[in-house]
């Protein structure tokens, strides 16, 4: 199993929106970095959802239940399938992050424009001892 972190402004499609929804196509993304990593993902990966824009913080986990397919009709985008688990009991906001030096590697904090990446085993227990899981 692998870790991600998707990004998303509540504005547009938040973490109330996937609850009430109950599963979503993680769609337009249009970055040749992040598709390289949807198409990496698999049925049962686990993700963070992080809230971009004025919240900055990490907010939910939301487990792949669909690999990628395509998104768009030109056959470089794709997309995958994204069902909500449960929210965080406290959301880590991205001050904590840069905080935390057992974070200062992670790929959301060096490619901090990247919507998709990938988070590793370390992260993902610091993360989760953050928001307290």
């Amino acid at each position: 199993m692998a870790y991600w972190l998707l990004k998303s402004e509540p504005e547009s499609y938040g973490w109330d929106d996937l609850v009430g929804d109950g599963a979503t196509e993680w769609d337009g993304v249009r970055n040749a970095v992040a598709a390289k990593y949807l198409r990496a993902m698999a049925p049962g990966d686990s993700a963070i959802i992080y809230h971009s824009g004025k919240d900055k913080a990490a907010v939910g986990l939301a487990t792949i239940t669909r690999a990628a397919r395509p998104d768009g009709e030109d056959g470089r985008w794709v997309s995958v399938q994204v069902s909500p688990d449960r929210p965080l009991l406290r959301p880590v906001s991205l001050a904590a992050m840069k905080a935390e030096g057992q974070l200062a590697d992670m790929a959301m904090l060096r490619q901090s424009r990247l919507s998709v990446s990938p988070v590793t085993d370390a992260e993902w227990a610091v993360l989760m001892a953050m928001a307290g899981l």
